[in-house]
């Protein structure tokens, strides 16, 4: 349901494949089931809180007010639950574009050029985890070098492991958690330096 902090918050989507990109994903989210999470055949379980629903719905309302489109979902149900849903007419000034949701939704934003998609993902205040998809190995590389993320998924959504160094940037904070970069917060650095220089009265010499 969106609830974990390395959930994308918003989707970029070349202009050129907008719409059957957005075709297909709705084909996906119209067959996630909503419920309690032990029932059999759920994937999307309630949010933690009723001001969880309450923040998801007032982003969805905010981007309606603005021009963008519901094209899936947008309502929340009974018990803390909302419906998955997909935006699209999406622009920065939406609260979904500025805020971290930690819900189940999908702004669609569409973009014209890598540099152009760069600047959109940047344009934020968060920077823990950003994804990217691509068959140019090489573009991605430099986009992914671009991003303003500590922690950046090339063709991969699933970026958690004990091998890599957990954090990010800006207001998502200093410091890596796991990988041997983890054990740094562990540690006392400390320096020495050496002098090469004449012997000092009532000190060893070099020998």
């Amino acid at each position: 349901g969106g609830q974990t902090c390395v959930s994308a918050n918003r989707v970029l989507v070349a202009s050129e494949v907008l719409r059957p990109f957005t075709d297909k994903l709705c084909d996906r989210v119209a067959k996630l089931k909503v419920g309690h999470g032990l029932d059999e055949g759920v994937t999307v379980g309630p949010l933690i809180n009723a001001d969880a629903v309450r923040k998801v719905a007032a982003q969805v309302e905010d981007a309606k007010t603005k021009g963008a489109t519901v094209v899936t979902g947008g309502n929340s149900i009974e018990n803390r639950f909302f419906e998955p849903t997909v935006l699209s007419d999406v622009d920065p000034s939406m609260l979904c574009c500025s805020q971290e949701t930690f819900g189940p939704l999908v702004p669609l934003i569409p973009f014209s050029s890598p540099a152009e998609a760069l600047s959109l993902a940047n344009d934020s205040s968060a920077g823990l985890a950003a994804y990217l998809y691509s068959r140019d190995l090489g573009l991605a590389w430099r986009v992914a070098e671009g991003l303003e993320y500590g922690m950046v998924g090339v063709n991969e959504g699933v970026i958690s492991s004990a091998l890599g160094p957990f954090g990010g940037m800006k207001e998502s904070g200093l410091g890596r958690e796991g990988s041997k970069f983890g054990l740094d917060e562990y540690l006392e650095v400390k320096y020495i330096c050496l002098g090469l220089g004449p012997t000092v009265d009532g000190l060893p010499g070099m020998p």
